[in-house]
């Protein structure tokens, strides 16, 4: 028993770190976390970051997931304190799931959020209407030494998000915008130190709403930021680099090409080889990736600030390779910035490959250039045209202003 509460409390130590007067970071940990919604791979784990703001009103912003909802209140009752407010920036479970459980040991507490996040509430966790209170963009709550200013960021990622700016601090308490999936117990981090994971998380989850995430950047312009406090991953202190790395995400994009392939008899693969090497002797920024052994979380970040993208695939039963399949539809669900599409690969006895291809890239942007599908093993004439496509691509990356 003994060795269980030592043990507890350093547990709490970790958990619980300042971060300036009188506000702290409570950050509950999965370190075995492997992926996100089953989609987005988590190889580093997260941590779920609520914090806490001690004044003459007790503010908790944000929770953690249902899982982790003891070890949040376990935390929160060893600082012996009420909880006057919870501020649900976001009703996403891995934000809001442990609200309910807080509200049976603060049941004076009241939620904070957007109107779409007070519905969502009601909806996902069951919370009653009349514990919810609605603010409007711009509104603020005074604590006593500390104003918190509330500013809708909606689609980042949901209708329902914001964030909060608390003064006179200058710490932006970011919700899921700029965090990273990352299991740490380092509070400050540099934000080259979590590039790779904030480049992934931006990837699963802000890509799709690049242009929201450009007017919602907007909107913080004005803010004098001296740290940011996402819900997941480290702590930033220095904010312009992770805003630079979003600015730089969601509106530009580079000369670089992706080839993503799979073969089954050899074929195609002869096809992706001469194809790269076509490109590489073009001096093409180049990234070349084998779906049978690749994460599709790589797939993903690479495109983030790639030009144009290379399926390479056999045809099975005259589709695409069910590999090439299930990346085509994430590629057309979180719309990557590429200009451009192309389209290789072998078949045996018939094909539908390119009608195929484009189904599954139906709401996406870009210019489909002419495939090069061959039948059986690739002949002279078949590497000729793969040159032509290689040059084809090099003139269209020639047009793109360079970043």
């Amino acid at each position: 028993m003994e060795w269980e509460r030592t043990n507890s409390k350093r547990l709490i130590k970790m958990a619980i770190k300042k971060i300036a007067n009188d506000i702290y970071t409570i950050q509950t940990f999965d370190w075995d976390r492997q992926s996100f919604d089953n989609i987005l791979k988590t190889p580093k784990g997260t941590t779920y970051n609520s914090f806490l703001i001690m004044d003459e009103k007790n503010i908790l912003i944000d929770s953690t997931e249902p899982s982790k909802a003891k070890e949040l209140l376990e935390n929160l009752k060893s600082l012996d304190i009420k909880i006057d407010y919870i501020i649900s920036q976001h009703a996403e479970q891995d934000h809001s799931g442990a609200i309910p459980t807080l509200l049976k040991e603060y049941p004076n507490a009241k939620i904070i959020g957007t109107k779409p996040a007070k519905e969502l509430l009601e909806n996902l966790l069951g919370i009653p209407q009349e514990k919810i209170l609605t603010i409007e963009d711009g509104e603020s709550l005074k604590t006593g030494q500390h104003q918190l200013k509330f500013i809708v960021t909606p689609w980042v990622h949901w209708p329902d998000t914001m964030v909060t700016y608390l003064s006179p601090e200058g710490i932006l308490f970011s919700c899921d915008f700029f965090g990273s999936h990352l299991a740490t117990t380092k509070t400050i981090s540099e934000p080259e130190d979590i590039k790779e994971e904030a480049k992934r998380y931006y990837a699963h989850i802000m890509m799709p709403f690049a242009q929201m995430i450009q007017k919602n950047l907007d909107k913080l312009k004005d803010l004098k930021i001296e740290m940011i406090a996402p819900s997941h991953g480290p702590i930033i202190e220095k904010p312009e680099v992770i805003v630079d790395f979003y600015e730089r995400w969601s509106t530009e994009t580079s000369r670089k090409v992706v080839i993503a392939y799979v073969s089954m008899h050899g074929s195609t693969k002869l096809m992706v080889e001469h194809l790269t090497k076509t490109l590489l002797d073009l001096n093409v920024n180049l990234r070349v990736l084998n779906l049978a052994n690749t994460d599709s979380s790589e797939i993903i970040m690479e495109l983030v600030d790639s030009a144009a993208l290379i399926i390479a695939s056999p045809t099975v039963l005259t589709r695409p390779h069910p590999l090439v399949a299930s990346t085509l539809y994430l590629v057309n669900m979180l719309k990557p910035p590429i200009k451009y599409f192309a389209l290789i690969g072998s078949y045996g006895w018939g094909t539908l490959i390119e009608k195929e291809t484009k189904k599954l890239l139906s709401t996406i942007n870009v210019e489909f250039l002419d495939p090069v599908l061959v039948k059986g093993q690739p002949l002279r004439e078949d590497f000729e045209r793969l040159d032509k496509l290689a040059h084809e691509i090099k003139e269209k990356l020639e047009m793109i202003k360079k970043c």
